[in-house]
């Protein structure tokens, strides 16, 4: 009969073995590290290690322990990078720079996604809390567009809600265009019921609002299954299509700061199905900069096509102790099955730990753009 003691004192003496050998492999791991430093090589080499998992591998016939060694000697290696990476610490903060305060004026040209009246405009207002030169624009490629070509200095977007989530298209803009985030404005949303002067809700036969507006009113539009459901482009610019086609059996949904502006009559406030209804709204800029202070960091990066690549990826937050908030994943037009994948995480770009994680990701990913470092402003 096996020994149980026996056989727990002989484990805790390779035990012993295997943690002393460690600490020689990272010793060693440190020095190719100034090496390659030195001489401007990059720290991942994947070549290397995929030789050197075939070969370690090979050293036993065991299926299961085969399985075990490229598991375990992948993590190591992981680790071994995760260590070498803190030698790139005191760089660049990766090709951002910081400013004290992002300048505004009343000269200062904005663009906001909707028109006057919309909750982007609110946000936009909220945030920059001074008089600025507010631009509206139709759609979230004309807002890009605008601060991309320098035709408005800042942008302001929708990319999230609380109750129905993320608005994707956000995402896919924010890849595609040379535009970061600067600045985070979180609103809360309050929709109401606006129609003509004179109407009452029992006239209403037709509502319009964003389709994001009419998700936000479920609840709402399910007590009167008779009124027909229509995306209208912006809240605000369904607001604006009511007063214009001076139908009494319309509607919109619209915030307050809408329906006022263009003068309608409030049929019912509050139809929103959640008291904290919250919606993020973005600030971006064509400039590669970031506010002292920022508390958060976005990118999105795509991954190699191999087991675990995700896992291994996302381990460069866990070894640096840095907390991710989202993740999120989006097909890439052209490809077939293939995504990308938007990670927020806190921490700012001058933080030793966010540039080191992030460092260890553009070498390991296939791609990788960092979307912005920034401050997040509560509603």
């Amino acid at each position: 009969m096996v020994d149980l003691l026996e056989s727990r004192k002989k484990i805790d003496e390779i035990d012993r073995q295997m943690v002393e050998l460690f600490e020689k492999r990272m010793e060693l791991a440190m020095d190719i590290a100034e090496y390659k430093k030195s001489v401007g090589k990059p720290i991942f080499d994947a070549s290397r290690e995929d030789e050197k998992l075939a070969t370690l591998t090979q050293l036993t016939k065991n299926e299961f322990n085969q399985k075990a060694i490229a598991d375990l000697f992948k993590q190591i290696m992981s680790m071994s990078r995760r260590l070498q990476y803190t030698l790139l610490e005191n760089q660049d903060s990766l090709g951002f720079s910081p400013v004290d305060h992002f300048s505004k004026n009343k000269d200062t040209k904005v663009a906001f996604y909707g028109e006057r009246g919309a909750y982007t405009e609110q946000a936009m207002l909220e945030y920059f809390k001074t008089d600025i030169d507010g631009q509206p624009m139709e759609t979230f490629d004309e807002v890009m567009q605008a601060v991309r070509d320098g035709e408005a200095e800042y942008g302001v977007l929708p990319i999230e809600n609380s109750s129905t989530g993320t608005l994707a298209d956000i995402f896919d803009l924010l890849a595609e265009y040379d535009n970061y985030i600067i600045g985070e404005h979180m609103v809360k949303i309050e929709h109401n019921l606006w129609g003509l002067q004179g109407a009452s809700l029992t006239d209403i036969t037709r509502v319009y609002s964003h389709r994001q507006g009419l998700l936000q009113c479920t609840d709402f539009l399910k007590q009167h299954p008779s009124i027909e459901q229509i995306v209208g482009g912006s809240t605000a610019g369904s607001a604006r299509r009511v007063l214009e086609e001076k139908d009494i059996t319309q509607a919109a949904i619209a915030s307050k700061r809408a329906g006022e502006y263009h003068g309608l009559l409030l049929l019912q406030e509050g139809i929103h199905n959640e008291d904290h209804n919250t919606t993020r709204f973005i600030i971006i800029s064509n400039k590669k900069i970031y506010e002292q202070g920022a508390q958060r960091t976005s990118i999105c990066f795509a991954l190699p096509h191999r087991s675990g690549s995700l896992y291994h990826m996302l381990s460069n937050f866990i070894y640096n102790n840095v907390n991710m908030t989202k993740i999120e994943s989006r097909p890439i037009a052209g490809k077939a099955f293939a995504y990308r994948f938007y990670v927020d995480i806190e921490g700012g770009l001058d933080h030793p730990a966010v540039k080191n994680a992030l460092h260890c990701i553009q070498e390991e990913a296939t791609w990788m753009k960092i979307l912005g470092s920034y401050i997040t402003i509560q509603a």
